[in-house]
């Protein structure tokens, strides 16, 4: 098996890793498996450390949050980190591990993330504009989440957990089939239901690779889509409603499940208008008053200068971080590559698997592998790839 194969290279490379999984042991001829916890080291070779018996086959919900909550039993110490497999790092910024871990002591918080930086951008268009909406959310984003509105979540890696929070009060993540497809916010959930604060720092940060090809972001955007569909109709929606004053509960909206019911709302106006305006030009009716509407007026001048607007917290972000020119010369080159049509797309994306989970459902879980796109798509996978939610509502 070449996985095993990588795995073994990795503990024989890096000897102070421990890697757990799941063993399945044939126990008689009528078929009967006994289910095993194993943690292995390289000396020499692998060996076992411990082997701890299951009561049944432990993945019976999403892989992910199993895994997570089978390991656990064999961490040490009072702290865990959410790492997941497209997280750089770095050793300067390991060295600030001890003051982070501080933070714990000082804010008494259950969950503490930081912040990541994008080094896929330059990959492609479409990787540069995730790198540019992972930086804007990653910095504006989670710092507002966090002050003034003190409704941040946990969002995946690179969070660092309370193990005591963890072991006693509810798990890593959840794992029910399809309700838990966005497994890492129910973690914040967990927490903010329980009334643990979830902070976040800004003077640490890791690297992270994004998808860098058209196809990766459609699935990973998917896959977002359909798991904040589930978690609104979620019980841990109910309870944390239920349990937040009203001007919290705005903003634990606004950081959650109305962006995506926003997006929703903007593709179905959209449509109603483009049909209503069909309708009024087949029977002559268009224009107000006898007077008609003028396709550049200054009511439309002003809806698309809104748009434009939207961009201003990450231009400023850049201008920060980077210089004016820099900030500038991105936007800029974001603008002529085609990243309005692109968000467009996006925002489609977003708008119909949202609605289609919440009609029907069947949300599952589309591994996207991340991985340096080095072909060119055919036309026609293209077409089938994206028929069904953009293609045809286009035509």
């Amino acid at each position: 098996d070449p996985k095993a194969d990588d795995i073994e290279y990795l503990l024989k490379r890096h000897p102070n890793l421990r890697v757990a999984y799941i063993d399945n042991v044939r126990a008689n001829r009528e078929g009967d498996t006994h289910y095993y916890s194993v943690l292995i080291k390289y000396d020499q070779t692998v060996k076992e450390i411990y082997r701890i018996k299951l009561p049944g086959n432990p993945v019976l919900g999403e892989g992910k949050p199993e895994n997570q909550n089978h390991a656990i039993v064999f961490t040490r110490g009072r702290y865990l980190q959410a790492i997941d497999m497209n997280q750089d790092a770095y050793f300067e910024e390991g060295l600030k591990m001890k003051n982070l871990l501080q933070e714990f002591d000082l804010s008494k918080c259950a969950i503490l993330g930081f912040r990541e930086h994008i080094f896929t951008g330059s990959v492609s268009s479409v990787a540069n504009y995730m790198a540019l909406q992972e930086l804007s959310f990653v910095t504006l984003g989670q710092r507002v989440l966090k002050d003034p509105l003190c409704i941040r979540q946990h969002y995946g890696h690179p969070d660092l957990f309370d193990k005591f929070f963890v072991m006693t009060e509810g798990g890593m993540s959840k794992a029910s089939k399809g309700i838990n497809l966005s497994e890492d916010v129910f973690s914040g959930f967990n927490a903010t239901i329980r009334g643990r604060s979830v902070n976040f720092k800004e003077y640490v940060n890791v690297g992270k690779g994004r998808d860098v090809g058209l196809q990766q972001t459609y699935k990973f955007e998917a896959k977002l889509s359909q798991g904040n569909a589930e978690q609104s109709i979620s019980r841990d929606m109910s309870r944390i409603c239920d349990r937040l004053d009203f001007y919290r509960l705005l903003s634990f909206y606004y950081g959650g499940i109305g962006h995506y019911v926003s997006n929703t709302m903007v593709m179905f106006t959209l449509v109603v208008v483009v049909y209503t305006m069909v309708g009024l030009a087949i029977y002559k009716e268009e224009g107000v008053n006898q007077r008609p509407i003028l396709p550049e007026g200054i009511f439309q001048m002003v809806l698309a200068g809104m748009g434009v607007i939207q961009t201003f917290p990450l231009a400023v972000t850049l201008t920060v971080e980077k210089g004016m020119f820099k900030a500038c010369s991105e936007i800029f080159y974001m603008m002529i590559s085609g990243g309005p049509l692109f968000f467009i797309f996006h925002i489609q994306t977003k708008c119909f698997y949202f609605q289609q989970t919440l009609l029907a459902g069947n949300a599952i879980y589309r591994p996207t592998g991340r991985g340096f796109v080095i072909r060119h798509s055919p036309f026609d996978e293209n077409y089938r790839f994206f028929a069904t939610s953009h293609i045809y509502l286009g035509f």
